[in-house]
């Protein structure tokens, strides 16, 4: 547990680097063009460029040492934070202030291929909990993590919008740049043990049979098939990842046009500082989960914490108010550590350590890709539909008198129409066949 507790010191780090540069990236984008087009497209690069890389970095994560993994993302991230500094000090102002400018889009790609490279963080960790710690304390262990990535977002949600307003983006990759070289020192004095697990099998046995023995074959390749079979041979397995992927369809709503909408009622320091408070809803479920665990029927208390984030989606958004907009939020970062922490228990306890990255890995990035999609189609749509709808359009006449008018109002919009959906498709989903037979499967692992 010391060595666990050392990574998660070291995963608190880069993930606060990371996430630094992602909010002050998404908020500068934003606040140099003026266009809901720009923080979505940027939402999309990033949700699409992870989607692509998570089934690759769990191959890496299963095929060598995971501390040599995290240190080479972390090398590939501060060489990217790096040439992205080169980028904004060659070139003058002036040439980030438009969409269509391609200098803006080589700046922002590399930082957003520097987070991502750092995003096998999200892989190795929860692979690493199902070697170094025991059954019973596996969820506490993910309620931990999940208790840093809370912390992570209150640090930089407050100081990404502070230091992009009095520094600019210069001290943005000057901090991060920094950060990320300590991450590597701290990273490599850290001893963990064999942490890359070894089987010997034989190749004629059938997927489902190592998986019921416990074992499968680490192959030298993504093995994108065993993966596959690996899966499949734990029934509703598929049905979990599946229905996460389509909680992340809807969730590129949030990323694309959060905070598109939260600056339409406060300026980008108020933002800044509210999201570091609300960003303590992270730190209360982890530190409950940590506290508590996550029952014995954790398969049941994920759809009724979806329930209850769709029914908060239909609801904080429905007037122009700051203070509605926030407690909405803080349910909602509140609930989030239970999702996460519940399938990454799940899938410690069912699926077996040696391809534990690799199945992590395809989750991420299933589950990531359906978020583009929506990141990438919603700017466009909100921007010449729903807020035109509720600007000068008809939306004015139907339920402005009540609802409001104006940009916030056709972004709001959007967020009740998901919120109607995602309710939906829990409620449908819940009574399904699939899902009773992994909580059974669970329950007898």
């Amino acid at each position: 547990m010391k060595t666990f507790y050392k990574l998660l010191a070291v995963a608190l780090l880069t993930t606060t680097t990371n996430n630094f540069v992602w909010f002050a990236l998404t908020y500068w984008v934003y606040l140099e063009t003026k266009s809901v087009i720009s923080t979505s497209t940027t939402g999309g690069i990033w949700l699409v460029t992870a989607a692509l890389s998570s089934i690759w970095f769990g191959a890496v994560v299963d095929r060598y040492k995971k501390k040599h993994a995290m240190l080479g993302s972390s090398v590939a991230t501060l060489i990217l934070f790096i040439i992205g500094f080169i980028v904004l000090k060659t070139n003058p102002d002036s040439v980030f202030t438009s969409v269509n400018s391609p200098t803006l889009w080589v700046f922002a790609l590399m930082l957003l291929f520097g987070i991502i490279a750092g995003s096998i963080y999200q892989i190795a960790i929860p692979t690493l909990v199902a070697v170094i710690v025991p059954k019973d304390k596996r969820d506490r262990a993910n309620g931990m993590f999940g208790t840093v990535i809370g912390i992570s977002f209150a640090i930089t949600s407050v100081a990404s919008g502070l230091v992009l307003a009095y520094g600019g983006m210069y001290w943005i990759l000057v901090t991060a740049i920094i950060c990320t070289l300590i991450a590597i020192v701290f990273l490599s004095l850290i001893t963990i043990p064999d942490d890359k697990v070894k089987v010997a099998v034989s190749p004629t046995h059938s997927a489902h049979q190592l998986l019921q023995d416990g074992h499968l074959p680490r192959g030298k390749q993504i093995d994108f098939k065993g993966t596959i079979a690996a899966i499949s041979a734990v029934p509703g397995l598929f049905a979990l990842i599946f229905f996460t992927t389509f909680n992340n369809f809807l969730g590129g709503v949030f990323m694309a046009l959060m905070d598109a909408y939260g600056l339409t009622l406060v300026s980008v320091k108020v933002w800044g500082i509210l999201w570091g408070f609300l960003s303590f809803g992270f730190i209360f479920g982890g530190l409950y989960i940590a506290k508590k665990g996550l029952g014995n029927s954790p398969i049941s208390t994920l759809f009724k914490i979806n329930i209850v984030l769709w029914i908060v989606c239909i609801f904080f958004t429905i007037q122009a108010s700051i203070v509605l907009l926030a407690i909405g939020c803080l349910i909602w970062m509140s609930f989030v550590p239970f999702i996460e922490a519940i399938e990454q228990t799940v899938f410690q306890k069912v699926v077996p350590p040696e391809r534990l990255g690799r199945v992590f890995g395809f989750a991420h990035s299933i589950e990531q890709a359906a978020s583009p999609l929506t990141a990438f189609f919603i700017g466009p749509i909100a921007q010449f539909f729903f807020i035109p709808f509720m600007t000068t359009g008809k939306g004015v006449e139907l339920i402005g008198s009540w609802f409001g008018s104006g940009t916030g109002r056709g972004i709001a919009l959007v967020f009740i129409l998901a919120g109607l959906i995602g309710l939906s498709v829990t409620l449908v989903a819940r009574k399904s066949n699939s899902y009773k037979l992994l909580a059974k499967r669970y329950s007898s692992a």
